[in-house]
């Protein structure tokens, strides 16, 4: 058993803080090589994440989440709730398109809403986020993001989400089921149609479904152009009665073996390798979609404190990093990174080489809203 130290020196003290500022170091380690224990609230000033949060004490009533299947550490979340004293009720949505639908219908009591990058400035421009206050949740640190993926959250100078994470759409294929293997979303939806009919699935989500069936044509992945979209129409259209399903949550049929091949997520794709290594993780040699999700804060939440409270929770350096290794989704945030095992920072389904992400697209804001794509989802789904 190490034996904590009773004293430390000043220059020792003010390096383990350093190092902990910059997130070198766990919360644990520090309160064990420093001998602070309970004393963390001498700290508060310098260090927001030691701190006590004497105000959680004030907090009542649930806290609203909503956000995407498969897409969160229920222990971090028990954890909050433990501290707290708030319970979390999750809402899981297919697509940000039902999101946004719901919350223009009104009356949610959503807290907390996971959008994705391309619809944050329609959420800002509709009203339905409110600008956040950075200094609510300290444990947010702007210097730590990745600067790639700073861009969405923040409109006129002004911060509205804050990321979460970041990934990919590619698609995942059972190695065990088929000896098929496709690279590209042409031979996606090519088998999808032949020797994999009836075994394949597509998001229920039209970013990524009209997208890729974009990208196996040869179109860009945000296209609106009416006679590109006839002809992705065509193809989804002709692809529909071969396929197993239209879901964003299409886990359970890879894992019980309906389906043989899946438009996928990163965190999804990380999650089913780590559990069967038989599923193979694509990026399409075509091109696809790389993509921010990050967190906000609905205008007008019902329990704002407590969606604050949260975010400073989440956001700190080693509960993120329990989240990160929970749900298989590449961190934002370098502080996390120090933190993550070699066995996340080297699995190349959440950290790609840098030529894979090339061809890769952002979502474009005008497809969230755009009704010819919405119109084509709609037929899709119904043919």
């Amino acid at each position: 058993m190490t034996k904590h130290p009773d004293h430390i020196s000043a220059s020792k003290f003010i390096d383990e803080l350093r190092r902990y500022q910059k997130g070198s170091v766990s919360r644990r380690h520090f309160l064990g090589v420093t001998g602070l224990g309970l004393a963390t609230a001498v700290l508060s000033t310098a260090v927001p994440g030691l701190r006590p949060r004497k105000a959680w004490a004030g907090l009542s009533g649930t806290l609203n989440v909503t956000t995407w299947p498969n897409y969160f550490s229920q222990e971090n979340y028990d954890n909050f709730t433990k501290q707290t004293g708030v319970p979390i009720n999750v809402n899981v949505f297919g697509s940000n398109e039902e999101m946004l639908a719901k919350l223009q219908a009104g009356s949610t009591g959503w807290d907390v809403l996971v959008p994705t990058n391309y619809t944050i400035s329609t959420y800002k421009n509709l009203d339905l986020i409110e600008p956040l206050d950075l200094k609510l949740f300290p444990s947010y640190d702007p210097a730590a993001q990745d600067p790639r993926f700073l861009g969405p959250g923040t409109i006129d100078g002004v911060t509205y989400a804050v990321p979460k994470d970041w990934g990919t759409t590619g698609f995942i294929v059972n190695t065990k089921a088929t000896t098929e293997n496709p690279t590209s979303w042409k031979e996606f939806f090519a088998l999808a149609q032949g020797p994999l009919s009836g075994k394949a699935t597509v998001h229920d989500y039209q970013l990524t479904t009209i997208g890729s069936a974009a990208k196996a044509l040869g179109y860009g992945f945000n296209t609106v152009d009416k006679n590109e979209l006839a002809e992705i129409e065509k193809l989804l259209v002709a692809t529909k009665p071969h396929l197993f399903a239209v879901t964003s949550d299409y886990q359970p049929a890879m894992r019980n073996g309906d389906a043989a091949m899946a438009m996928c997520w990163t965190n999804d794709a990380a999650q089913l390798n780590r559990d069967m290594p038989e599923m193979s993780y694509r990026l399409g040699k075509d091109g696809g979609e790389i993509w921010v999700d990050h967190y906000a804060v609905i205008k007008g939440a019902p329990n704002r404190e407590a969606a604050y409270a949260f975010l400073d929770f989440i956001l700190t350096p080693d509960i993120n990093a329990k989240e990160i290794e929970a749900h298989g989704t590449p961190t934002t945030d370098s502080r996390v990174l120090k933190l993550l095992p070699e066995s996340i920072l080297k699995n190349p389904i959440l950290y790609p080489a840098a030529d894979q992400l090339t061809a890769l697209e952002y979502g474009a804001a005008e497809t969230l809203t755009n009704p010819d794509r919405a119109e084509l989802m709609a037929r899709f789904k119904s043919a």
